[in-house]
């Protein structure tokens, strides 16, 4: 193991020094030709050579706290553990980055002032995304996709949560979505927003019953939380990145619920047939068929959600890509729109379930 120094943490070098560090190829203990950095809300992620580096923000939010070295080294450790479970070739390690007398330098003799977690580079066009983009996705490759996600659900933890809690939950996630889509200064159309909270309560209250037996029957997962289409690699085996590390809660899911997700960000893309194919697989490979009004309304709630998320960019003190977000968030909302009248429709069938 390495020597843990204690360093006082004035006079460390600052985020903007390990960034600049990580952006040069020398950095790397491989030849490297050129490093090509991305950005995200937590992190930054470094694409060099064959492997990608990635480093936490020292960021706290409400859901996550990397604010000190110990966290960030306590969320790699859980990143590459949970990681492994859909993608354990991908997941290399962690390593230090440390302080030298010379500099900075990745692993070596020095003080660790921060922790990087090291992945194996994937060939891009064989993410799920780019492939829709590029109508080459097959239903062989899809299967091979339910095969894995049956296997990782059938074998996940199954946390315990109260029915109660997790009502109260959606209830409050719902009240936080209209709070942001009803901003006014994002003007989205307010007459839909208030639509889908509607219909998303609505089933709330008059089906909290499939929601609780879904509980008692044990269906609820600590599952990946955020099954989305550039998450998944149509590789020979297929590899599932970038689960939910940090936050357990929004890991605790439904199958039923992510599959949900996948579907509407396939929708999102133009390929609406993947989402209704594999929710058909999972259905087959779980035993498990929930009623079409639990299907719609995670979907309404995810794509409410999502609507959210995009707008909330445009919050943050200096944001990327401003004008994409608006656009993104009603594209969200017109589907949510269109499960929000299925929902309606099942809901109010006379004698309905």
């Amino acid at each position: 193991m390495h020597h843990h120094v204690s360093v006082p943490e004035t006079g460390l070098p600052t985020l903007a020094a390990k960034v600049a560090f990580l952006a040069t190829p020398a950095a790397y203990p491989e030849p490297v030709g050129e490093v090509v950095r991305r950005e995200t809300h937590m992190s930054f992620v470094f694409l060099a050579g064959d492997k990608v580096y990635k480093l936490k923000k020292p960021v706290r939010f409400p859901y996550l706290d990397f604010s000190t070295l110990e966290r960030r080294e306590a969320a790699c450790s859980e990143e590459l553990r949970l990681n492994r479970r859909l993608a354990p070739d991908v997941y290399l390690g962690v390593v230090p980055l440390v302080a030298t007398e010379e500099g900075l330098s990745i692993g070596g003799r020095g003080a660790t002032i921060d922790w990087l977690v090291v992945m194996r580079r994937l060939a891009e066009r064989w993410a799920l995304d780019h492939a829709i983009e590029e109508h080459r996705v097959s239903t062989s490759q899809l299967d091979r996709l339910i095969t894995t996600l049956g296997r990782f659900y059938r074998h996940a933890q199954r946390p315990f949560v109260t029915p109660a809690a997790q009502i109260a939950e959606w209830h409050r996630n719902i009240s936080d979505d209209c709070c942001i889509l009803l901003d006014r200064r994002f003007s989205l159309p307010a007459g839909l927003v208030r639509k889908i909270e509607r219909t998303q309560r609505c089933f709330l209250e008059r089906r909290a019953g499939i929601l609780t037996r879904r509980e008692r029957e044990r269906r609820i997962v600590d599952g990946h939380g955020d099954l989305r289409p550039e998450h998944i690699w149509l590789t020979d085996g297929i590899k599932i990145i970038d689960c939910l590390e940090f936050n357990i809660r929004l890991r605790t899911v439904d199958p039923f619920d992510e599959i949900a997700y996948l579907s509407l960000e396939c929708e999102r893309l133009g390929a609406p047939w993947i989402g209704d194919y594999v929710k058909r697989g999972i259905s087959r490979v779980l035993h498990d068929d929930p009623e079409p009004e639990l299907f719609l309304f995670y979907r309404c709630h995810r794509a409410a959600l999502r609507a959210r998320l995009a707008v909330a960019h445009l919050l943050e003190p200096n944001p990327r890509t401003p004008e994409k977000w608006p656009r993104r968030a009603r594209a969200y909302l017109e589907i949510a729109g269109r499960d929000a009248v299925r929902l309606d429709r099942v809901l109010n069938r006379p004698g309905g379930r």
